[in-house]
């Protein structure tokens, strides 16, 4: 585990995965035949029954005029994270609990904050929650 700074608010659209986890391949390759070569997130958070909430998003570069061909709209916020970098994330997806499980029990955990899945390719993937 580690501290990463993100510098910048990332504005990203979103598409909800309400099956989860079921759908999220499915909600990834619709953003991305729309999208193309962007940086691409899973955004999640447990709701008030302890069911997972997740958006697949991606950072475009006109998120605003983007969002009125039916996506949501968020933004990442900048700041500290705590973060665990995830190599051949794509043989691991099971595995992503425990991290973020680990992740969620440091004392500095801001759990006002979503848990981010930033997929930096299709080998690594860094796995994110806001600091307080």
């Amino acid at each position: 585990m580690f501290i990463f700074k993100l510098e910048k608010d990332i504005p990203v659209l979103y598409k909800d995965v309400p099956s989860f986890p079921l759908g999220i391949k499915e909600a990834f390759d619709e953003l991305y035949s729309k999208f193309g070569g962007c940086d691409y997130y899973g955004i999640s958070h447990m709701d008030a029954h302890g069911r997972v909430v997740y958006k697949a998003a991606a950072a475009v570069l006109r998120p605003d005029e983007e969002a009125k061909q039916g996506y949501g709209s968020f933004t990442i916020p900048k700041g500290e994270y705590l973060a665990e970098e995830v190599i051949d994330w794509m043989s691991k997806t099971e595995s992503l609990k425990n991290v973020f499980e680990q992740l969620m029990a440091d004392p500095r955990f801001d759990n006002t904050h979503d848990c981010i899945e930033w997929y930096k390719s299709d080998e690594e993937m860094l796995c994110l929650v806001k600091c307080k």
